[in-house]
């Protein structure tokens, strides 16, 4: 039996990777593993000596650790892409989100607003105070911890308003997303892959690589609320 390829991943990715891996499993009798965690930590994990073959991050994050010589830059390949959408605790009244007065509104509305670490996170943050609103919302945004989905804010009580990837809000119990943001408003956050430079299996991660980014995966994704790099829609 082959040796099994092994993988890190945010935890945005990790619903495509499951799918995936499966999938390869199935129908090309490659056994692939990934454990997820918050980017952040999969981060640190990887600079720390983690021991893996594959890495799965948002393209930032993995640019910066293939400059450090911890991803093998030539692997380096635009995988997917991802919305990032609101959503309510199931219940509530579900409000319009078709322009940027909507998006206006429903911010201003709510009381306490969840947010994810990593890129969506930041791009959050830094959408409020392009809006003028980082005054207005002071107080009212609450960061779900690493690893944690802050659609998880919702169910707890703690949030009734939470923005994240649509891949870490969707079949959530208790949460109903509304849809991504609208117009210029809009966040999409680039996911990547590339192979760790401390891998024994370099060729075979590859070739790994080259499936998770082939046209076959790409209705998987789909699936999972990603589109494929390149592909419109």
């Amino acid at each position: 039996m082959e040796q099994e390829i092994s993988g890190l991943s945010s935890m945005a990715t990790r619903p495509i990777l499951t799918d995936l891996s499966d999938h390869l499993r199935r129908t090309c009798g490659v056994p692939v593993r990934f454990e997820s965690a918050g980017g952040v930590e999969t981060a640190r994990r990887v600079r720390a000596g983690a021991e893996a073959d594959l890495l799965v991050l948002a393209e930032g994050a993995l640019v910066r650790l293939a400059e450090e010589g911890l991803v093998l830059s030539a692997t380096v390949r635009p995988l997917w892409v991802s919305q990032v959408v609101a959503a309510l605790p199931d219940g509530r009244p579900v409000p319009a989100l078709d322009s940027e007065s909507d998006l206006r509104a429903a911010l201003l509305s709510a009381r306490r607003i969840a947010y994810s670490t990593g890129p969506s996170g930041t791009a959050l943050v830094e959408l409020i105070t392009r809006l003028g609103l980082a005054d207005a919302l002071s107080g009212r945004l609450v960061q779900a911890p690493t690893g944690v989905p802050a659609g998880s804010l919702l169910t707890s009580g703690r949030a009734d308003l939470a923005f994240q990837q649509r891949s870490e809000l969707t079949g959530l119990p208790g949460v109903v997303v509304v849809g991504p943001l609208p117009g210029d408003t809009a966040i999409d956050s680039l996911f990547s892959g590339g192979v760790l430079a401390s891998s024994g299996q370099r060729g075979r991660a590859g070739e790994v690589l080259d499936l998770l980014g082939s046209d076959a995966a790409s209705a998987i994704a789909g699936a999972r609320g990603m589109r494929a790099f390149g592909h419109r829609g």
